[in-house]
C-alpha cells in the first residue's frame, strides 16, 4: 500500500487514508482545517493531530457561533490548557476567525462558497513530494480573501495546506492508493455545488 508520506503512526496513516484531501464543504468542517493549520505553523502537523480531540474541546468542537463568543476569560483559560498548543496570537486568531466566519454568513457569502471558490478541478498528479508547492497563485488570492474577510493566521502557505487538507486540491501523488477515490469524491463536489 503506497502512502504519500510514510509512518508508522497510526492515526497518521487513518488520517491519510481517510481524511486527507477528501471534500470538506461544511462550515464547521472548513473552520476546524483553517484553525488547525493555523496552529500548525511552525510545528509538526503530527503534533496538531495527536492533539486534535484536546483541540475540539477547547473550542467547542470548531462550531464558530460558540467560539465567537469567547471572550478574555476563556483566552486566558486557553492559555492554561496544557493539552492544546498554547499561542495566544493563535488563540486570538482562532476567536477572530470565528467571527470572520460569521460575518462571511451574514454577508451572502459563506465560508464554504468563499473557500471552494478557488478549487482546481484537474491538474496533473504529483509524482514525489517535491512536486508539492508550499503556496499557489489560488492560495495567494483566498489568503487575501480570508484577511480581507477579518481572518488571522491565514498566510499563504496556512491556506494551501487547508485547501489540500479540504480536498480542494487534490495533492495525493500519483502512486498514492487513495488518489483515484479522492480525485473521484471530488468530481461529485465539484459537478454538484451544493453537496
Amino acid at each position: 500500500m503506497i502512502r504519500c508520506w510514510e509512518t508508522s503512526d497510526p492515526h497518521y496513516n487513518c488520517y491519510h487514508d481517510e481524511e486527507w484531501g477528501r471534500p470538506v464543504r461544511d462550515e464547521r468542517g472548513l473552520y476546524e482545517r483553517l484553525t488547525l493549520e493555523g496552529f500548525q505553523s511552525g510545528l509538526s502537523w503530527l503534533t496538531i493531530l495527536r492533539k486534535r480531540d484536546a483541540f475540539r474541546a477547547a473550542f467547542s468542537d470548531f462550531d464558530p457561533d460558540a467560539v465567537a463568543r469567547f471572550g478574555p476569560k476563556d483566552v486566558e483559560r486557553l492559555l492554561g490548557d496544557a493539552s492544546i498548543v498554547r499561542h495566544r496570537g493563535k488563540i486570538e486568531a482562532a476567536i477572530a476567525n470565528a467571527h470572520a466566519t460569521l460575518l462571511l454568513r451574514e454577508q451572502g457569502t459563506p465560508l464554504d462558497e468563499l473557500m471552494w471558490s478557488v478549487a482546481v478541478r484537474r491538474r496533473r498528479a504529483p509524482r514525489s513530494s517535491a512536486d508539492w508547492a508550499a503556496t499557489t497563485p489560488e492560495s495567494t488570492a483566498l489568503s487575501k480573501r480570508l484577511r480581507a474577510a477579518g481572518f488571522r493566521f491565514v498566510g499563504p502557505t496556512t491556506v494551501y495546506a487547508a485547501m489540500q487538507a479540504c480536498g480542494i486540491v487534490n495533492d495525493h501523488l500519483a502512486t498514492c492508493w487513495v488518489r483515484r477515490a479522492v480525485e473521484a469524491e471530488r468530481a461529485s463536489v465539484l459537478t454538484d455545488p451544493l453537496s
